[in-house]
């Protein structure tokens, strides 16, 4: 298939799952009337189609734009399909951010624990990067990510065991799992500048990922400077990725599975790799998102352990693939 066609395909799809996550719903609405209530604003169905469920389904594409996009440009950067933004411990350290938050008695639905978890996403990365160093390539850059998600994740765990409060854990159990319930437009003014900045660097990481599948070496004969590509790609992931997390929780697997499955059909180029998963990133947490308002309408299914049952089988075959090579 041609790069536009696929682009464009998966473009029609996120679009199509958009509509879909605007129509899907408790309030028994036809989609006639459901649109119709989206264009009016007027009555009860008009306020939930604009503030409750419009901010859903933005916020839905947003998230996964920024894993796929940043699961992506890991991926041609360290040249790893296993490699996933959680591998630089920014969902670990945004989590982190956020269990503080909650346990300091903020609202896990108010806009106090999305800040205090960018604010741990940007301390997290700002100690991988120091841990990595300047110029010491992408082993230093997983390491020093593996030790920052190790602590980060020591430091929750600390904070969930020692709480006094259980409705507090309780918050922290159910916001660690990821949903996109209750987020309004605020949430999404929010991460929205934020996102775009690191949508905007890893945009630009393209050239510079088409050049490192030929190895670091030829990558710098050809003028590119790794230790900028470095810094580029990451800043980039744990903007776009510490502000996902901030407003939505940690939700796995799309930075992983996405760029996987899309690979072969843009002919294994990181530069059109980027495009091709930020959109189909879109599309499979809005289906997932979907999904978990259609399988289980009377529970609160949460959308990080439905998109776990889909990546874990795809991490495992990953797995088996590796290991079946010669």
């Amino acid at each position: 298939m041609r790069f536009p066609w696929l682009l464009a395909m998966l473009g029609a799809l996120a679009a199509a799952l958009a509509v879909v996550s605007l129509l899907v719903g408790p309030a028994g609405a036809g989609w006639a009337e459901g649109l119709g209530a989206l264009v009016s604003g007027e009555a009860a169905l008009g306020l939930v189609m604009r503030e409750i469920r419009a901010p859903r389904a933005v916020l839905g594409a947003m998230v996964g734009i920024s894993l796929g996009l940043s699961g992506a440009a890991l991926q041609g950067l360290l040249r790893n399909p296993l490699a996933e933004p959680g591998i630089v411990g920014v969902s670990a350290s945004a989590a982190l951010g956020a269990v503080i938050a909650i346990q300091a008695g903020a609202s896990a639905l108010g806009m106090t624990v999305p800040l205090a978890a960018l604010a741990g996403a940007l301390a997290g990365v700002a100690l991988v990067l120091a841990l990595a160093g300047r110029g010491k390539g992408g082993l230093a850059l997983i390491l020093g990510g593996v030790a920052v998600s190790a602590l980060a994740g020591a430091l929750t765990a600390l904070v969930l065991n020692l709480s006094p409060n259980p409705f507090a854990a309780y918050d922290i159990m159910f916001w660690t799992m990821g949903s996109l319930a209750d987020r309004s437009w605020a949430h999404v003014a929010a991460a929205a500048p934020i996102m775009a900045l690191g949508w905007a660097a890893l945009a630009g990481t393209g050239r510079g990922l088409d050049a490192l599948t030929l190895g670091e070496e030829a990558a710098a004969s050809m003028g590119i400077d790794l230790a900028r590509l470095h810094l580029r790609a990451v800043l980039g992931t744990a903007a776009a990725v510490g502000a996902a997390t901030a407003v939505a929780g940690a939700i796995g697997f799309v930075g992983l599975v996405v760029p996987h499955v899309l690979r072969g059909a843009v002919g294994a180029v990181p530069s059109r790799l980027l495009p091709a998963a930020a959109l189909g990133g879109a599309a499979l947490v809005l289906a997932a998102d979907v999904a978990v308002r259609l399988i289980a309408p009377e529970r609160d299914l949460k959308l990080g352990v439905m998109l776990a049952l889909v990546g874990a089988p795809v991490f495992l075959h990953l797995i088996w693939r590796m290991q079946a090579r010669p």
